[in-house]
This record gives structure tokens, sequence and C-alpha cells, in this order.
């Protein structure tokens, strides 16, 4: 019997497509699904002869591990319980996305030991299992309503070229499996960056959508500082940051990036592109670091998402960063060790932000003096 094929462009009710897709997987069945890289053929991770006839479909022999689709990073550390910084990171700014994590599951409450012995053989014969979470509307909103995770793999099969669109996934496949769900061209049309992350190194297994000197600029370790209005507490301790760090890893300040650290500055309340201002400037000259280039940048979620710590001069920019980011409370912290508030300089003497940033340093050689890099 020929698959349904729903047109998601043109559906009515996108949740009806999903309720579709939802129930063609809990009957056992296989589904051909749009993601940004390439088109998938999906199964129900719980059920042991959907995935098993994927393994058919697919031609793919023991030790070749299927794909595990999982609905947010959060999850992740269901599977890889003891999930290193570095994964942490790699999931937090690539989900979601195409990219597959491969990560050690190898932890003895790692949700892949509840699978079916089936399920695991095809998913992680190797004490590993991939991770990823598809950047697709609606593949994310069929993952919120199945119970468990998908195994998801390219609808093709072994040794064929990849689909990039429906037509090409019913050519491959369309006799093994009961719905494709076609949203025509896929945006990225190649297949996602395959990463093996280890403690504190990855390796690139199949090349892919990310080029790998983007996945070590988003492997980096990233500090963010914050103020109000990004023109004199959080740019000085940007620039002080920067300077311990350097001195640190024994490097310019120019090349910590390619030590893998990187450092920025916003405002709960700031423009796009402002300058420092100018007492702030001076003081940071006398201690010979350069402010003159700074543009102030007001607070995103990108940065929020992307940050491993973020640094607030005070109570309230911590508490303003928090009910609009709650999933970023435990990475948000006060710079002052003690609670205590940072002083604002605004409008004061040049010797009032001298003092601040005497604060701001001795806060920051405590603060950084924690982190691993």
């Amino acid at each position: 019997m020929p698959p349904a094929i729903i047109d998601v462009r043109n559906a009515d009710d996108i949740r009806d497509v999903v309720h579709r897709a939802v129930q063609a997987l809990v009957e056992g069945q296989l589904i051909v699904v749009p993601t940004e890289t390439v088109y998938g053929v999906a199964a129900l991770a719980l059920d042991e002869a959907a995935v098993g006839r994927l393994c058919e479909v697919k031609c793919r022999k023991g030790g070749h591990p299927l794909p595990v689709a999982i609905r947010s990073s959060d999850e992740a550390l269901d599977y890889a319980p003891d999930m290193s910084p570095l994964f942490r990171r790699l999931a937090r700014r690539c989900w979601p996305g195409p990219v597959t994590l491969v990560v050690d599951n190898s932890h003895p409450e790692s949700l892949v030991t509840r699978l079916p012995r089936r399920v695991r053989q095809a998913v992680s014969p190797h004490q590993t299992v991939g991770l990823r979470v598809p950047g697709h509307p609606v593949v994310l909103d069929i993952l919120q309503m199945v119970a468990g995770p998908l195994v998801l793999s390219s609808a093709n099969r072994g040794g064929e070229p990849e689909a990039v669109n429906a037509q090409e996934a019913l050519a491959a496949i369309g006799d093994e499996v009961a719905l494709v769900l076609d949203d025509g061209p896929c945006r990225f049309g190649q297949p996602s960056s395959v990463v093996r992350v280890r403690q504190t190194d990855f390796e690139v297994l199949r090349a892919g959508v990310v080029p790998e000197r983007t996945l070590k600029r988003l492997s980096s370790l990233m500090l963010l500082f914050v103020c109000t209005g990004n023109t004199c507490r959080s740019p000085m301790a940007e620039r002080l940051a920067r300077d311990l760090l350097a001195k640190r890893l024994k490097c310019s300040i120019e090349e910590l990036e390619d030590r893998g650290v990187v450092v920025h500055s916003a405002g709960v309340a700031a423009g796009m592109g402002g300058k420092a201002s100018r007492e702030a400037v001076q003081v940071m000259a006398e201690a010979g670091l350069d402010l003159t280039g700074h543009e102030t940048h007001p607070l995103t979620e990108p940065l929020v998402r992307h940050a491993d710590a973020i640094y607030a001069m005070t109570q309230s920019h911590r508490e303003t960063i928090i009910a609009q980011w709650p999933d970023a409370a435990d990475r948000t912290h006060v710079l002052c060790r003690d609670g205590s508030d940072v002083l604002d300089p605004i409008g004061g003497t040049t010797q009032r932000y001298q003092h601040c940033a005497d604060q701001i340093r001795v806060e920051l050689e405590s603060r950084l003096g924690d982190l691993t890099i």
C-alpha cells in the first residue's frame, strides 16, 4: 500500500499533521519527515519491531549506529548523565540544529539502558550514542507528543544519496513507510555534522553543514558581563577579564579566541553601537587596556544561551536576566561573591570610575580562578 503524503506547506492545521504522524509512529509505522538537513525516516525508539524494520530499510549492518532524536539539550542529560562541560556547551549552542553529537553513554543511569535490546544494539553498539535535536518545527512538535525519543536516520538506503526533498525520499524508501510529510526542499540539503565529543576535545566523524572551524568557535568557553547601558561597568569587566585570562594562558589578548576563550559584555537596557563613557576609556587606558573601539550591545537571547557564565554587576541585573531567561539561572551570578553590587560610577569623577575598576578587578581575580580552561 503506498504511503499517505501530506503537503505540510499547504496544510490547513499543522496540529493535525503532527497528530497523524504521532499516530503512525505509535502504531509501529515508519514515517518520512523533513529536517533542516535532509529528509529522514523515523521510528519510535521504544518500538523494537519498528526500529528493526528501520535497520532493514537502511541496510544498516551491526556496528553502524543509528542516531537518536531528542526534544532538547536538557534531555541529553538523561542519556549521558556525566556529560562533559564541552558537550553541554556544544549542545546548548548547536541545538536545535544540524549537528549530531556522539557521547559516551556507559553511565548506569543512561536512558539507553532502558531501551529494548534490539534498539540498544541499533543506536549504541559501542557504548556511545549519537544525539540530535532537529531544527525543524514539525519534527520538534512530534517529539513533544511521543513517549520517548525517535530513531531518526536519513531517508535513503545504505550507500545511496541522501534525499533532499520528499520526492527523492519516496523514490528511495516510499514502499517501506506509512506516511510522508512533504515540506519542500530541505534548508541545507546536506547531512548534519557528526561530532564525537569527549571530556576536553572533539572529533568530526562526518563533515556536514557546520564546518570544523565553526564547531571550534562554538566549543569555546564564553563569559558574559552584564550591566545596564554597557558603557562603563560591563565593558571594563570585559577588558579586565581578557587581560587577566591572557596572562593566565600566557598569550596575547588577541590570541584568546584561538585558545578557546571568548569574552563579551552587554547591557539590559543598552542600545546598539554606542560608545564607552569617557571616564571608563581613560581608566582602562591607564591600565594599558584599549576601550576606544567598544560599541554597546543589548543583552539578547543568543548571548544568554551561548554564555557558559554570566556575571551581572548587581542583584537587580541578575534578577532581570533570570526573569526573561529562567533557564540561565544556574549560569548567572552577581560578580561580587558576597552578593553586593558593583559600584555604579555613571556621572561620577574619574576617581569613582577607578574605584569601580579596582572593585571589578578584585572580584574577577577570584571568579576567574574558579574556571577550568
